[in-house]
Order: structure tokens, then sequence, then C-alpha cells
């Protein structure tokens, strides 16, 4: 006689599946997460509305915040010219190294001007101090070893630490997209500005190269982290429809 084969009850089958495609969906979510403050960043971009700069500022003037996207030229009256004589209203240098994993900041040098975004006749002022992770341009970097370097480099990094130095700045002569709470100032001027607990964020890269910048410049991860949560989601709703089914029969 031939062992009887062991039986599985009919559930476990689609359980299965539907365990498979969460497991991947987090594998995929995981992924996502790896990209830190990018990912955010990346996701305001796909989800903020677009308003006119009159529009944004009709929404300061009557006190309704609301997070926005603006578009426009970038322009000031107190520019300042880089080594190659552009005129720039921001610019932040950045040294880091890379400690457990990450880069961490070892000096900061931030130069801006008062400026705004301007459509047609209609102007926004930018709250540049409120630029961190938000600013996405495509950056200059040298990079090299801490021991190259060992008078810039404070005690505790080993000398054979990765180190960059970035430079990240905005032009006046380049458009902008700006996403912010426009907010009315006490002199009555009107602000783009961090607020409801998203960041500023401007770019004057157009939108796929932006979102590049922010992948850091891998598209493979992208791709695997789209690929993984597709199939997550398909592998959970043929599991989640399959355990349905069963249970009406």
């Amino acid at each position: 006689m031939r062992p009887e084969r062991p039986r599985y009850h009919r559930a476990v089958t689609p359980l299965l599946c539907l365990a498979l495609g969460l497991a991947v969906l987090g594998a995929g979510l995981l992924v996502l997460l790896s990209y830190g403050s990018r990912y955010r960043v990346g996701r305001l971009f796909s989800v903020t509305p677009r308003v006119t700069i009159a529009e944004a500022l009709g929404l300061a003037a009557a006190g309704q915040p609301r997070y926005v996207r603006v578009d426009g030229r970038i322009d000031s009256a107190e520019d300042f010219p880089d080594e190659h004589q552009r005129p720039l209203v921001f610019r932040r240098r950045r040294l880091e190294a890379r400690r457990r994993g990450r880069w961490t900041v070892i000096d900061e040098q931030l130069e801006q001007v008062p400026f705004e975004v301007r459509e047609d006749l209609d102007a926004i002022v930018i709250d540049g101090a409120a630029l961190d992770g938000g600013l996405v341009v495509l950056p200059r970097e040298s990079s090299g070893t801490a021991s190259e370097i060992p008078e810039r480099m404070p005690a505790g990094v080993p000398p054979d630490s990765l180190v960059r130095y970035r430079i990240s700045q905005v032009s006046a002569v380049e458009h902008a997209i700006v996403l912010g709470v426009p907010v009315r100032q006490p002199d009555g001027t009107a602000t783009m500005t961090a607020g409801l607990g998203r960041p500023l964020v401007l770019s004057t890269l157009e939108l796929p190269e932006a979102m590049r910048i922010l992948g850091g410049g891998s598209r493979l991860r992208a791709f695997l982290a789209a690929g993984l949560l597709g199939g997550g989601l398909v592998l959970s709703a043929v599991g989640l429809a399959w355990v349905l089914g069963q249970a009406l029969l």
C-alpha cells in the first residue's frame, strides 16, 4: 500500500499566498524607507496640488493654510556671484563624513539673500531659512578620505572614513518648483514656508530629473521598490480574494 499523502486544510494555500503578498509588500516598504526623507519629498512632488502664484497670494491673504505647489522664475534684488559670475540667491556648502552607514555633517557654510518666485506680475517670497532636506538641485561634489583633510576632521573620525564636499546652490536666472504653505507676514508680504507638518521644498530641476536626484541616481532601487510593491499588492489581493471565496462556498 502506498503511504497516504498528508492532507492540508483547504484554507492553507490562500493564506500562504496572502502571507507571501504581505511579506513582499513589507520588503518594498523597507526599500522605500532606505531613501529616508527623500522618499517623502518625492511623494510630495507627486501629490501636492499646483496653484498659480496669484492663488497662493490669495490663500495667504485669507489666512487659509494649505500645502501647495507654485512654479515660477527666481528673482532677487540682492544676488551674489559664484566663481563663474553667475548670480546666486542661495548657496550651501557641506562637508560630510560617512559614519555608521550614514552621511554626517561635519561643517556647513550657508549664504543666502532674500528672493522670490515670480509668475507674470505676481511674486511670492521664499523662506530660504526653512530650506533643508527640501532643497532638490544638482549638487557639485568632490569626495575622498578623512586622511586627506585631517585639519578639518573632528576627533573620533577614522582616517580611512569616506568624506564628501557638496555645494548646492540656487541661481537667480533659473525657474523653480516650490512646495510649501503660503502665509501672510506681519508686514503684509506673503511667504512660502514649511507648515502643516511638511517641509518647504524647492527644486530648479524638471520633475523627472528631481526624482532621479532624490533616488540617489539609481534607477535599479526604484524599480526594485516598484516591483516589490506591485507584486505584493497582486499576491495580497489574490490571497484575500481566495480566502473570501472559500469562506463563501
